[in-house]
């Protein structure tokens, strides 16, 4: 979290709403540990990482809806081996966010 704050801070000093999105467990392994962190902007600026990539564009989505919705929803995002090593997440497991509009 530590690394996206200063780009957290210029979204909101510039008026932008942002969600937040946080690894809170991962099933066999994962891309990410507990605490790795994401943030979205509503235009969809990204800053920081949950997956290394894999998981990165359905995050932003569910992130944005956090924003037009104002409500907080955990997600899963999980894959068999094989479907894993097809979409590039070579890990497998599953990896379990809370995606939650950032109101300070």
């Amino acid at each position: 979290m530590k690394e996206i704050l200063s780009t957290v801070d210029a979204w909101l000093a510039a008026g932008k709403r942002v969600a937040i999105a946080r690894v809170i467990g991962i099933e066999d392994s994962g891309p990410r540990d507990p605490g790795a962190t994401m943030a979205v902007n509503e235009d969809g600026e990204v800053a920081g990482s949950v997956s290394g990539g894999c998981v990165e564009g359905a995050v932003v989505t569910e992130a944005l809806d956090a924003l037009t919705t104002g409500r907080a929803r955990r997600c899963t995002f999980g894959y068999s081996d094989d479907q894993a090593f097809a979409v590039g997440l070579t890990c497998g497991g599953t990896v379990h966010l809370l995606v939650e509009p950032l109101d300070w």
